[in-house]
């Protein structure tokens, strides 16, 4: 017997797995199993595409019945929607995390109020200083923050949970990157809609 028959698999990228924990659990998910690539390969976009294409085949190879992708386009140029499209796999709407918390019209609205609008979600907040100050550079050059940042006019922090701990690092960060700050709650937004089938599309039939 194949263990994972009748399940579905959701290949997520890391930045994502407490949130879809969080999802499965509320929602009573038990048929969904999930595995994550490294949330560090945003800043490598090339290594997305065949990662994800190995993580379909070993899961058809292990008997998923179904296989959903939760990632955006993150950098991959196309790459990646090319990859789920020779595999039948249905990814969630939007090109990025930012537009699955916010959903896309609430997004697009938030583009429109503000073109230079730099967003952070909690596990950013988080992870701040590693991911922004450390990977751009910003701590040994910090003179780069105008080069940077110089075009964007706030940060909007897109918050899946009211946490006034990740709320104070998230004004902190907007200080430090010297713009106005704003703060929405979004719960688990569309990621949530989607694991749970609601706002998805017929799966696709898996590729023979």
């Amino acid at each position: 017997m194949i263990k994972a028959a009748g399940k579905t698999l959701v290949i997520a990228c890391g930045a994502l797995a407490r949130e879809l924990i969080d999802a499965k659990a509320l929602n009573k998910l038990d048929h969904l199993d999930i595995t994550c690539l490294p949330a560090i390969w945003h800043n490598h976009p090339q290594k997305i595409p065949d990662g994800v294409r190995k993580k379909i085949r070993k899961a058809r190879a292990d008997g998923y019945a179904d296989i959903l992708c939760l990632y955006g386009d993150c950098g991959t140029g196309g790459l990646l929607d090319k990859v789920l499209e020779e595999e039948r796999v249905e990814r969630i709407e939007g090109d990025h995390c930012y537009a699955f918390y916010a959903k896309p019209g609430e997004f697009d609205q938030l583009m429109d109020e503000e073109l230079g609008s730099f967003f952070l979600t909690d596990y950013l907040v988080r992870h701040f200083d590693r991911l922004i100050i450390q990977g751009m550079g910003l701590d040994r050059y910090p003179q780069l923050r105008k080069d940077i940042f110089g075009h964007y006019k706030r940060v909007v922090y897109l918050a899946q949970m009211s946490d006034p701990a990740l709320e104070k690092k998230a004004r902190k960060a907007a200080e430090r990157l010297d713009l106005a700050f704003e703060m929405r709650v979004t719960g688990l937004g569309g990621l949530e809609t989607f694991v749970t089938g609601n706002g998805r599309i017929h799966p696709r039939t898996p590729a023979v």
